[in-house]
Parts: structure tokens; sequence; C-alpha cells
């Protein structure tokens, strides 16, 4: 049976259509010798203007650092139910939709705006009305704060590496689906 699922897996995967993915990598500088640097991956073809959001992800990864040492991370494939997660990025002008006066939009990265839900041992990000600051283990570091509407850019990175737990799972029964 193994090798029958195994051989349909592959007929359904060659008959698939190459994905045109997009590959983004962006650097964060905060307050306090804080800083943050990840990427971000999704599927041109799928996307239908130019605002990228978090269901459009295949990939996403991120790292926080303080004086140039690693702090914690957090990546896609950790997702639950439960995670703060939202994403809005503008691809045609590379950059990540900042908060500003009389716009709702937010950046939920592992955090919500209140910097205490990303995990006892876990880090985050977030973009909310009161500043662009991270979490770690579960509590605010506002020494990390930055003022909510500083621009927030983003380069292409056509050869980024992700590293393991950064992507989604694709459920083998979803390569049934035709």
């Amino acid at each position: 049976m193994r090798g029958v699922l195994v051989g349909l897996g592959l007929v359904v995967l060659a008959g698939r259509s190459e994905a045109d993915p997009v590959t983004w990598a962006f650097e964060w500088d905060g307050g306090g010798g804080y800083a943050m640097r990840g990427a971000m991956s999704y599927d041109a073809d799928t996307v239908p203007g130019r605002l990228v959001t978090e269901s459009d992800l295949q990939c996403f990864v991120i790292e926080g650092f303080r004086d140039g040492t690693r702090i914690g991370g957090w990546g896609l494939g950790a997702l639950t139910l439960d995670t703060s997660w939202t994403l809005n990025f503008d691809s045609q002008s590379g950059q990540f939709v900042v908060w500003a006066p009389g716009r709702l939009i937010t950046q939920e990265w592992n955090m919500n705006g209140w910097g205490d839900d990303c995990g006892a041992d876990g880090f985050g990000f977030n973009i909310g009305n009161a500043a662009q600051d991270l979490c770690l283990g579960n509590a605010l570091i506002v020494e990390s704060q930055v003022p909510p509407e500083r621009r927030f850019p983003a380069t292409r990175a056509e050869d980024y590496s992700f590293p393991p737990g950064s992507c989604r799972e694709v459920p083998l029964l979803s390569l049934l689906g035709g």
C-alpha cells in the first residue's frame, strides 16, 4: 500500500505546474540593541494583487538578536490555531504595511499587540498603533520599541535558503485533490 501511495504522489506531483516562488528578505533594527531578520516566500501566480497577506505565504521565518547575539526565532512551521499571525506586505513598493493614523492594518508575527503570547520560550514581532516591537518569553520587550510608522522595507532574495520549520507542511492527502 505504501508503494502505491508513494507512486500516486509522484504522478500527481509530476502533473502539477511549477510554482513561481517569490522570496523577500528583511532586516529590522529596533531600540536597545535589538534587531530582527527574516524572509518570506509565496507563489506569485496565486497572489491576485499587490497586497500579500499571511494566507499567501508558503515560507516565513524571523530571528531576533540583541547586540548581535541570537535571542530567539519563529517560523511558519510552528503556526497553530492560537498563534497571533497577521502579515500585510505591499509587493509593489517592497514594504511591509505599517500602522498609521486612520489605518487599521497591523503586523502580528507570533505576537499580539500586548506582547504576551509569543510562547514561554518563544519570540515574536508586532507593529501596532503604539510601536514596532518584539516579544520574548511571553513578555513585551519595551526597550526594543520604535515608532509604529517607521518604514519597514524588504528586498528580493532569490537564493535564500529557509531553515527547517520555516515552511507550511503540505498535507499528503492534499496531493490527491488534483
